[in-house]
């Protein structure tokens, strides 16, 4: 037997009880000829006690190590008061040793297996597997086991059906690169690895399963950030008969089951906000609720003013002049304003205009800002009214193209919650709604803002007319700031897929080569239909409160796609590159 507990589990319950552990030495102590064994396993530590009575297997006690792998049997007893250890979890009890076998020895580790592990993260990598035996990692993906289970059981008591799409298919466009797999018998073709099960869910749909999900890997090869890889995971639904309010209905019962369940949180219903709102109140269609502060229109008041810096886009139909009020922020530094301009170039701003609020019944003498004297004594005031100034703010103003204000005021605005400690709550969920159905990209071409599978709001004569002011009925789920999930009602009706596609630039042949059998499907009686996709990695990120998705999967790439531990993606032989009919071209 190689086990009768897990170490982590025992308590005072099993006193005197005798037990049988196996695991791994994460310490050993001499403390005056009785031997001390920190046993680690899954679940936890215990501690276990040999003294000279356990006779050779004292002696064998002696020679652990580190990492070394050990069975013990023992009696657990309770620990004398003044020995009682209150940082752990057994700390109540210990094992008095009777039984020592040694499995394996091991060499000295890489590094330390705490959680305070003070190696690069390059380190952790290539030696995973050590880095997946320290408590904070096995807790994280113990976690993430027991949210997935949660999911799992909450849609199969819903009546959906776990089914597995393909994840060799071929080459659809979602907004990211694919990964290409070469055909060995279809010479000069390839598979492409799925960014989402999406075409094949709705094809499920026509097919009669009306209700579907899958925990579903997908891949895009794409720049990578803290918050995403490679290769990822995703809760995909998918279901007909039913519009946005179930599957937002649907989607919030399950989200707070798992805060209920995995973190004892109450969530309280999700409020929704349209994506124009988003956009013109906080810069972002994923915006953080927990932080206090707003974008406010100032385009008006400067329409007349000589400042070009502000009467140019003011008086631009596609301009935006918009002010960040921070309440008590005067205590700013010019350093920090202008490491906040800096940052705020990352994102198109060609600087960062502020006026700081030191007294507001001295009027514009009562004003702090390089800025007012190009303003005008009553614009300046009509601002500090606009946005309800008080002694001790400071407003930052933002003023460019839409997109530009946007973004850089909307980072500024999660940069200042941050950095200040804004947050007034811990949790704050919103649904964000309505989207436009297409964007411009810089080059001018509409490209959809989801994907070309969202069903417009209105009608295709409608979308045909004017298809940059078309809205979508798509929605996103967003928490603290973060993108948790997103999904439409999707298009099942072939004339409207046809529109999309022509409005998109794609053209009858290449519509037939890349989505015919999407189109022929839709013919034969496509039921109405719609879902979402949550992504996995990032709401348990969100949950354990890690930072990186890389601390919650078990084998994560680096920023670079790479796999240290395995050395991936390596070169293979010449040999299979001739069997998939390809030739290396290296760039000089």
């Amino acid at each position: 037997m190689f086990r009768t507990n897990y170490c982590g589990q025992l308590n005072e319950k099993n006193v005197g009880e005798e037990v049988t552990l196996s695991g791994w030495v994460d310490r050993r102590r001499d403390h005056g000829g009785v031997i001390f064994i920190d046993l680690r396993d899954r679940e936890g530590i215990a501690q276990v006690v040999f003294d000279p009575d356990a006779g050779e297997f004292f002696h064998l006690a002696d020679t652990l190590r580190s990492e070394y792998v050990v069975k013990v049997t023992g009696k657990v007893r309770k620990r004398s008061d003044e020995t009682i250890n209150p940082s752990m979890k057994t700390g109540e009890i210990e094992v008095y040793g009777i039984f020592l076998e040694i499995y394996n020895t091991a060499l000295t580790p890489p590094f330390q297996l705490d959680d305070y592990v003070n190696v690069g993260e390059d380190v952790r990598l290539k030696y995973r597997y050590m880095d997946l035996r320290r408590t904070e990692m096995q807790k994280n993906l113990r976690f993430r086991s027991q949210v997935t289970s949660t999911i799992r059981n909450f849609l199969d008591s819903h009546g959906f059906l776990d089914i597995e799409t393909p994840i060799m298919t071929r080459a659809t466009p979602e907004g990211a690169r694919d990964y290409l797999i070469p055909s060995r018998t279809h010479e000069g073709s390839f598979f492409a690895m799925p960014q989402s099960p999406q075409l094949f869910k709705q094809l499920l749909m026509i097919a009669g399963f009306d209700r579907y999900y899958q925990i579903a890997k997908c891949f895009r090869d794409e720049d990578l950030r803290a918050d995403r890889q490679p290769e990822f995971t995703q809760i995909d639904i998918e279901s007909s008969f039913i519009d946005e309010e179930d599957i937002l209905n649907l989607s919030e019962e399950m989200i707070k089951l798992i805060f209920k369940n995995h973190l004892q949180k109450d969530l309280s219903n999700f409020p929704r906000i349209t994506y124009k709102a988003a956009m013109d109140k906080y810069g972002s269609d994923k915006p953080d609720l927990r932080i206090p502060l707003e974008l406010i229109d100032v385009k008006d008041l400067l329409k007349d003013i000589e400042f070009k810096v502000f009467s140019g886009p003011a008086n631009d139909p596609l301009g935006r002049v918009s002010a960040l009020k921070v309440p008590k922020g005067g205590d700013l530094s010019r350093k920090q304003i202008d490491d906040y301009t800096k940052y705020v170039s990352n994102f198109g701003a060609k600087g960062l205009a502020w006026i700081k609020v030191n007294s507001l019944t001295k009027g514009v003498d009562g004003l702090q800002s390089p800025i007012v004297k190009f303003l005008g004594d009553d614009v300046t005031m009509s601002i500090m009214d606009r946005v309800k100034a008080s002694d001790g703010d400071i407003v930052f103003f933002g003023a460019d193209s839409y997109k530009v204000v946007s973004d850089s005021l909307g980072a500024l605005r999660s940069k200042l919650g941050e950095d200040l400690n804004l947050y007034e709550s811990e949790w704050c969920p919103l649904w964000v709604t309505d989207f436009p159905m297409f964007e411009r990209t810089d080059l001018g071409e509409l490209t959809p803002l989801h994907h070309p599978f969202t069903s417009p709001s209105g009608d295709i004569d409608a979308l045909k007319e004017s298809p940059e002011s078309a809205l979508s009925r798509a929605y996103d789920l967003v928490l603290n700031g973060v993108e948790l999930g997103g999904g439409s009602i999707r298009i099942s009706d072939q004339q409207v897929q046809s529109a999309v596609f022509d409005i998109l630039g794609i053209k009858e042949d290449e519509q037939k080569l890349k989505f015919g059998f999407l189109l022929d499907a839709l013919k034969y009686g496509a039921p109405p239909h719609g879902g979402i996709a949550f992504g996995l990695d990032r709401l348990i990120m969100l949950l354990t409160k890690t930072g990186s998705i890389r601390d919650i999967i078990a084998f994560p790439k680096t920023q670079s796609a790479a796999c240290l531990l395995t050395d991936a993606p390596g070169e293979v032989d010449n040999e299979q590159l001739v069997d998939l009919n390809i030739k290396v071209i290296r760039n000089q």
